[in-house]
């Protein structure tokens, strides 16, 4: 069997437990198909994802169902603005022998495991929140000066409330730019929420069952940055992301006025494995023009920022982001 032939067959193959997930996924956490389909995503793509909403919309449940159905150990932290970076990452303590002697001993904190949930964490300090960076981008914290490798995977799905509630503090821009996506969880329709009513209010609940497993994820992962992506879509993710850097000369005049800061490298490559995540999902052996569009909101919409005029004058980025990648995907846009 040819390479292509073999890496289809295991696409068909993935595709089908991915479908058994969908379906384990939903059973505690019903509806919302594109919230489900995006944290499914940033696992395939093996990166972190960032969830907005507001209290109550299960989110918390989401994270929790996730770590049943794919097989990873998981941990919580409630982020409070008490919370401290051991608290996370760990701490050496002093532990004394029956013979008197005495030696420093690491006691590893919540971050290792491979599902770290943290919830709330625009509840918790700058300074707290930070100790998630170097987790997040290398796989490995530094306590007491020595390295610690983290668990294989390694994800951090990460709750937050709106900005405007009391008692939050934003995320650092390098911070942000680690979550592979961010994932807005609206409020559910009307039947969503009937559903909902029905399901949790009974004397039993149904519950998820395990349909991956930690291994089988990462065997995921690997095949998902095996898929070919042509040269046209290659181009429109680089068309894409530099159109929003105020000071590229393909930028727009409303992107000129309107933005503060654009999307780095690290947005290009995010959109690259969020592409080829959605094709997978939807079982496509390579991505497409349409992958680029329904991906940039979620990779774009918290590596940017709009400026002081743009805001006062009501400008929303969801607008913009969604107007530019309309424009460039018309034909002979990029020329």
């Amino acid at each position: 069997m040819s390479e292509p032939d073999d890496l289809l067959a295991e696409i068909e193959a993935l595709e089908d437990k991915l479908t058994q997930a969908r379906s384990s996924i939903t059973r505690r956490f019903i509806g919302q198909k594109r919230v489900v389909d995006l944290t499914l995503s940033t696992l395939l793509c093996g990166g972190h994802g960032l969830l907005i909403g507001l209290p109550g919309l299960g989110k918390t449940r989401l994270v929790e169902t996730l770590s049943t159905v794919m097989g990873l150990a998981g941990n919580r932290v409630q982020f409070t603005p008490d919370l401290m970076p051991a608290d996370i990452l760990g701490s050496e303590v002093l532990d004394t022998a029956s013979d008197g002697s005495r030696a420093f001993r690491f006691v590893p904190g919540p971050v290792f495991c491979q599902l770290l949930m943290a919830d709330e964490i625009n509840r918790a300090s700058p300074r707290t929140q930070s100790a998630l960076l170097q987790a997040m981008q290398e796989r490995v914290v530094t306590v007491a000066g020595a390295d610690r490798p983290l668990g294989t995977p390694f994800h951090v799905l990460a709750t937050q409330n709106p900005i405007e509630q009391e008692g939050t503090y934003p995320l650092p821009e390098a911070q942000l730019d680690r979550f592979l996506f961010q994932i807005d969880v609206p409020y559910p329709t009307r039947q969503t929420e009937r559903d909902i009513l029905l399901a949790t209010t009974g004397v039993e609940e149904s519950s998820a069952h395990q349909v991956f497993t930690a291994d089988e994820l990462i065997a995921a992962q690997t095949l998902l940055r095996r898929m070919p992506v042509g040269d046209s879509v290659v181009e429109m993710i680089l068309d894409l992301v530099r159109a929003f850097r105020p000071d590229d000369p393909g930028a727009s005049e409303r992107v000129q006025q309107t933005v503060a800061w654009g999307p780095g490298p690290r947005a290009a490559q995010a959109l690259m494995l969020a592409v080829r995540a959605r094709a997978l999902l939807q079982g496509r052996l390579a991505p497409n023009a349409d992958d680029v569009l329904d991906m940039a909101q979620p990779v774009l919409s918290h590596r940017m920022a709009l400026n002081f005029a743009a805001r006062a004058r009501g400008e929303s980025l969801s607008d913009l982001i969604a107007d530019t990648a309309e424009t460039l995907a018309r034909p002979g846009a990029a020329a």
